[in-house]
């Protein structure tokens, strides 16, 4: 039978271990020595979870401190300089926090992913060195409990990819064979230690390259392969086709590819026609990046059909990508209902379903029972829900003028300064908010107790914003534990796991809820919180929105229908809560799409089509207002230049972006565009733990005057505020509202000068 093989397992631990180990090292609550005893029991648990479901190839490496993108940079000595004035441990933190007055390295999503990774900075005149520790350490580690590994690393063309140079793209030809040397040296060393097959992740093979590319990565490969003797490698690409790049992938000196089928299932005759009879093909058969149980006689025949063309020995079934993007354990939920945890499998489940498809007689009467129930379910189905969306005109995807008249309608209505500040909208959570949410969940406190709390919490923060003078205001969102989980809970359509965690990057975990059907609201979400906050103050409050696009992006979502259809829904659901904020008196909504981008496909052909669709479910959801209403967005990490008409097109009135750690310089792109409407470049790097000055955010703020005129340009943050302490957005506010005042001053005395 084919080999049963797994290509990455959920680092965070089964109840958030490595979650809560990382946060008590920083708080010094814990020695590293036991953050280090954190990370080897979770490796422990992961790998015999995973031998004793019957695994054959277990991936070690694949555990990660941060991240593995930054493991790597450790692992090749591209440490930038200004890193390297302390040991080992705190340098690694301080690339991917910041520390003092060092500031944390760029950091964007693992495509199409909510994964966030840590951008390596290459030097011009780069040296990389090898420092293969944790890779054998791990590998030794594992061989200790019995247990033989296949060591995950990622490859060396596709780390110079995801790589920057002074901001911009890295010269690959520049660096690719040094690097390739190292990487040799790092193959022979495992070659030396026993592994039997290596992993390399070249997920960029998944990409548009270009035949220069192509050369580059057969150059590099060559000389791979001659380094090792007896290990075997095998490429790995995932989240996507390998299309014109197949005929590369299969022409590569390597022994095995894995392909992931549940996104290019349409290639798997072209791929069984070109795969050369020395090759081991990898199947990525069970779907890495959702929750939905796998149709095992589905995928048996597909099996089949591999297994009829290759043979089994020369199949491996394993996900289509490392599980990292699931929960662990779907056995820890209790309160779900049984016909909907009936169509679920999360990590531990998926490891099964891998299993029992190299079993001969397997058993998939389960299987088969589950996925024809829910195909025939009527929790999925609404007829009124699916009337309304084929109703809808093209009328409901505009707004009623264009942005100069709404833009002087709305300077009327709200006076604001020039330069105006507000932020993104959450701020901290505190451990008194989340126990105050677990007394609720326990029982210990009433509905009315813990709403007297948020509104306490509330009233704390709008008091701060006006005694320091933010312009533009927001109630801080001590309701809500995740932007895209508390509207899950609003809305019909969805499943809310209790333990369904998932690492977005370090010790942050989110919580993707489960789309499973038609979705509509039924009721209003946030106006009564909004207009409680309105009514403290005589200041504008922001409505706080999550955007159709990444409530879609950030949930488990239904793959029984076109992913158009389902963000449509959302659109109109959230539509309905955009008009009733208006109508309670709030002059600005904000609905965020921080995923607008990394939804994008990662073929260009196919970026058309979603952007269309993408643009016009925000549009659906913020044009029911009058010209009078401000309509802002929120954008995170993100390569604007090529999608930026779509970005004008979705004709927000205000929108913010993180551009920090970036220096401000993606603000090049809305220059040279020609950006119509407002924008808000983040000048305070929310997901560090330091503090800025206020002459480090009017020096960004110049960087960005450089490109966008005064008259356009918001103060603000990064992002929102949840994840970090009062201790540090008190100060760091204060220091931006004095950068907007020191602006403001600037400006007026060079008016005066100028009269």
């Amino acid at each position: 039978m084919a080999i049963s093989s797994n290509l990455g397992f959920p680092r965070i631990g089964a109840k958030r271990e490595l979650k809560k180990a990382l946060e008590n090292f920083w708080n010094k609550k814990i020695s590293q020595e036991e953050l280090i005893e954190t990370g080897k029991n979770i490796r422990a648990q992961n790998w015999k979870l995973q031998a004793e479901a019957g695994i054959n190839h277990i991936p070690c490496n694949d555990f990660s401190f941060y991240d593995h993108v930054l493991d790597t940079v450790i692992m090749v000595g591209a440490i930038p300089e200004r890193y390297l004035n302390a040991d080992e441990f705190d340098t690694y933190f301080a690339m991917a926090r910041g520390k003092s007055t060092l500031k944390a390295m760029e950091m964007t999503k693992w495509f199409d992913t909510n994964y966030h990774y840590i951008v390596p900075e290459i030097a011009h005149k780069q040296k990389f060195s090898l420092n293969a520790k944790k890779v054998l350490n791990e590998f030794k580690e594992a061989l200790a409990l019995g247990i033989k590994t296949r060591p995950v690393i990622l490859g060396p063309v596709s780390f110079l990819l995801l790589s920057k140079t002074d901001g911009n793209h890295v010269d690959i030809n520049a660096h690719i064979e040094q690097l390739t040397e190292v990487y040799c040296q790092l193959l022979k060393s495992l070659d030396e230690v026993g592994a039997e097959w290596i992993q390399i992740d070249e997920p960029c093979l998944v990409l548009d390259l270009n035949s220069e590319m192509e050369q580059i990565y057969k150059n590099s490969y060559e000389k791979l392969a001659r380094a090792i003797s007896k290990t075997k490698l095998l490429l790995t690409t995932y989240f996507g086709s390998l299309a014109n790049n197949l005929s590369l992938a299969t022409k590569l000196p390597i022994q095995g590819l894995h392909v992931d089928l549940t996104r290019a299932a349409h290639e798997l005759d072209t791929l069984l026609n070109a795969i050369p009879s020395h090759m081991t093909l990898s199947a990525g058969i069970v779907d890495g990046r959702n929750v939905w149980r796998n149709d095992l006689s589905k995928s048996k025949t597909l099996l089949k059909k591999i297994e009829d063309k290759l043979g089994s020995e020369r199949v491996i079934i394993g996900p289509s990508c490392s599980l990292l993007h699931v929960p662990v354990d779907l056995d820890t939920e209790k309160n779900l209902a049984n016909e909907a945890k009936a169509w679920l499998s999360f990590a531990k489940q998926k490891i099964a379903e891998i299993a029992l498809l190299t079993e001969a007689n397997a058993d998939f009467s389960k299987s088969d029972a589950s996925v024809q129930q829910r195909k025939t379910s009527t929790l999925i189905h609404n007829d009124a829900v699916k009337e309304r969306l084929q109703t809808t005109t093209e009328d409901s995807y505009k707004r009623k003028n264009n942005f100069s008249i709404r833009r002087s309608l709305q300077q009327k209505k709200l006076n604001l300064p020039l330069f105006p500040t507000t932020t993104i909208g959450s701020f901290p959570q505190t451990s008194e908010v989340r126990a105050a949410r677990v007394a609720l969940k326990a029982g210990s406190i009433s509905q009315v107790e813990y709403e007297n709390k948020m509104k306490a919490d509330i009233k704390d923060a709008i008091s701060f914003q006006e005694e320091i003078q933010m312009d533009v205001l927001v109630h801080g969102e001590f309701e809500r534990t995740d932007m895209v989980e508390y509207f899950a809970q609003k809305l019909k359509g969805f499943i809310v796991s209790e333990y369904g965690w998932v690492q977005s990057y370090g010790s942050r975990c989110v919580r993707p809820p489960i789309i499973f059907g038609d979705i509509y609201r039924d009721k209003p979400m946030t106006v009564e919180w909004s207009t409680f906050a309105q009514s403290l103050t005589k200041k504008p409050m922001k409505g706080m929105l999550t955007g159709p696009v990444t409530i879609l992006k950030w949930s488990f979502v239904r793959d029984d229908q076109p992913l158009e259809t389902t963000c449509k829904q959302l659109a109109l659901a959230l539509r309905d809560e955009v008009v009733d904020l208006e109508s309670a008196g709030l002059a600005i909504v904000q609905i965020d799409e921080p995923a607008l981008r990394e939804g994008m496909p990662l073929k260009k052909k196919d970026w058309n089509h979603y952007l269309d669709w993408a643009v016009k479910c925000f549009r659906l959801s913020a044009s029911g207002v009058k010209d009078e209403t401000q309509i802002h967005t929120h954008m995170c990490y993100s390569e604007f230049n090529e999608i930026i008409k779509s970005i004008a097109a979705m004709d927000a009135d205000v929108i913010s972006i993180e551009a920090s750690r970036s220096n401000m310089e993606l603000l090049q792109t809305f220059k040279e565009f020609s950006y119509p409407n407002d924008i808000g470049p983040g000048v305070y790097d929310i997901h560090s733990p330091r503090i800025p000055n206020e002459s480090e955010m009017e020096e960004l703020m110049v960087n960005a005057l450089k490109y966008i005129p005064k008259e356009k340009l918001w103060v603000n943050p990064d992002c929102g505020l949840k994840t970090r302490k009062w201790e540090e957005v008190k100060p760091a506010l204060k220091a931006m509202i004095e950068c907007a005042r020191a602006l403001r001053k600037q400006y007026a005395k060079e008016k005066v000068a100028n009269a």
